[in-house]
C-alpha cells in the first residue's frame, strides 16, 4: 500500500462527492487520512468497485470516505480514521497476496477491527495458505480463521472431523486437501463417499437403477471436483481409478492404504457404519469427516454414529477436531442469518451449536 498522509485539520478538503452520509461530530474538528495507491484501479479493487461497500463502513466507523484517481481520503474522529486504515490496509496486504477482495471479504476485514471476538489477525492472514489443485484454477484460500485453523490441522493430522454448519467450507476444503496431496504424491488416490440417507428418504422408493438411485446423495462431492479441477483432469483422474466416489456401503470390508478418505454427510451414519468407517484406514491413509450434528436425518431410533465419534474420540491422539460457526458460512450472506435465526427461533439459543439440547444427537432430526 501506498504511504498514508495525514493531513492538518486546516487542510481543504476535495468537493468530490463522498459515499455516504456518515455521521460525524460537528463539535470535533475532523482528522483526515490520505492514503496513496499506485492507480484507481487498485483502489477500487479494495472494495470490490462496490460503493455500498463504503457506505457500510461509514455507518459503521462514523467517517466520511471519498475516493478519486489513485488515493483514498478518510475524514473523522480520530479513533474512527485509524480504524477505517487499518480495514483498508488489511484489504490492500490481503490483495498483494492473491486474496480477491469481494462483498465476503470487505466485511470480513471491517469485522476484524470493530467486533471484539473478530479476527484479529486480518484479512491478510488468509492469505498465507495457498491449496493447489490445478495448474488451470486458482489457489484456493480460506475465507475465515477457523477454515485457515482447519487447513491447517489437515496437514498435520491423520484424521481431522470437520463440525458445523452448511456453508462453512468443511467439505469444499477436505477436497481440495485431497486434490492437492494426490498432485503432491502424497496419496496413491481420493475417496470421497457419503451415507445415501437424508431427507427421510430411502433409496427403494426412488425411480430408476442402482447407479440412478445413489447420484443424487453424491452429486455434492462431484460439484466440489469440477470446481477444483478442469474436465478433462476430473475424467482422467476417475478413468484411472485415482480418484472414486461411491456411497458408505461400498467400504465394508475395504483396507484403504495410500489414500485420503473424506466421508462427507457422516451425521447420517449410524454407530455401526462410522465405526466401520473408521476402521478401514489403512497405511499411509488420512482420513477427514464432515458433518452437521443438527441435521442428523437418521430415524428417532438410531443413534449418530458422528455424535457418537465425538464422544469416544475426543481424546484420542493423532485425531483432531475442527468447529465451524456461523460466522464462517461462506454461502449468500443471508444464510448466516437464517441459521442464527432457525438456532433461536427452536431452541432460543444463539450460540455454540455444541451446547444446543442433547435430543438432536439422539438422532431426532430438527435443526
Amino acid at each position: 500500500m501506498g504511504l498514508g498522509l495525514r493531513l492538518p485539520v486546516s487542510a481543504s478538503i476535495s468537493n468530490d462527492a463522498p459515499t455516504g452520509a456518515a455521521l460525524i461530530d460537528p463539535t470535533s474538528e475532523p482528522e483526515v487520512l490520505t492514503l496513496q495507491f499506485e492507480n484507481a484501479r487498485t483502489v477500487q479493487s479494495l472494495y470490490a468497485g462496490d460503493a455500498s461497500l463504503l457506505k457500510t463502513l461509514e455507518e459503521t466507523l462514523g467517517v466520511r470516505v471519498t475516493t478519486r484517481e489513485g488515493w483514498l481520503k478518510i475524514e473523522g474522529e480520530a479513533k474512527s480514521v485509524a480504524s477505517a486504515g487499518e480495514v483498508f490496509e488489511q484489504l490492500d496486504r490481503a490483495r498483494q497476496q492473491g486474496v480477491p477482495i469481494r462483498r465476503f471479504e470487505f466485511n470480513y476485514a471491517l469485522r476484524s477491527v470493530v467486533e471484539p471476538n473478530g479476527d484479529k489477525r486480518g484479512l491478510h492472514a488468509l492469505g498465507q495458505v495457498k491449496i493447489h489443485t490445478s495448474a488451470r484454477k486458482p489457489p484456493v484460500l480460506a475465507k475465515t480463521a477457523n477454515q485457515l485453523e482447519y487447513v491447517r490441522t489437515i496437514e498435520t493430522n491423520d484424521v481431522v472431523f470437520g463440525l458445523g454448519p452448511a456453508g462453512t467450507g468443511k467439505t469444499f476444503l477436505a477436497v481440495a486437501m485431497a486434490i492437492a496431496a494426490l498432485r503432491r504424491e502424497q496419496v496413491g488416490r481420493i475417496i470421497l463417499t457419503r451415507p445415501a440417507v437424508e431427507a427421510g428418504e430411502a433409496l427403494g422408493f426412488l425411480p430408476g437403477d442402482l447407479q440412478e438411485k445413489i447420484f443424487p446423495y453424491l452429486r455434492p462431492l462431484y460439484d466440489a471436483l469440477n470446481r477444483l479441477l478442469e474436465t478433462e483432469e476430473l475424467q482422467r483422474y476417475l478413468d484411472r481409478k485415482m480418484i472414486e466416489i461411491a456411497p458408505l456401503a461400498y467400504m465394508r470390508g475395504r483396507t484403504l492404504d495410500e489414500a485420503f478418505i473424506i466421508l462427507d454427510e457422516a451425521q447420517n451414519t449410524t454407530t455401526e457404519q462410522m465405526f466401520m468407517f473408521l476402521t478401514r484406514l489403512g497405511t499411509g491413509a488420512k482420513c477427514v469427516v464432515t458433518g452437521d450434528r443438527t441435521q442428523i436425518d437418521l430415524p428417532p431410533n438410531r443413534r449418530s454414529g458422528l455424535v457418537e465419534a465425538i464422544q469416544a474420540l475426543k481424546d484420542v491422539p493423532g485425531i483432531s477436531f475442527c468447529q465451524f460457526e456461523e460466522c464462517d458460512v461462506v454461502r449468500h450472506e443471508l444464510v448466516q442469518s437464517i441459521i442464527r435465526a432457525y438456532r433461536l427461533h427452536r431452541y432460543g439459543e444463539p450460540g455454540n451449536p455444541a451446547a444446543l439440547p442433547a435430543v438432536r444427537e439422539r438422532g431426532a432430526g430438527g435443526f
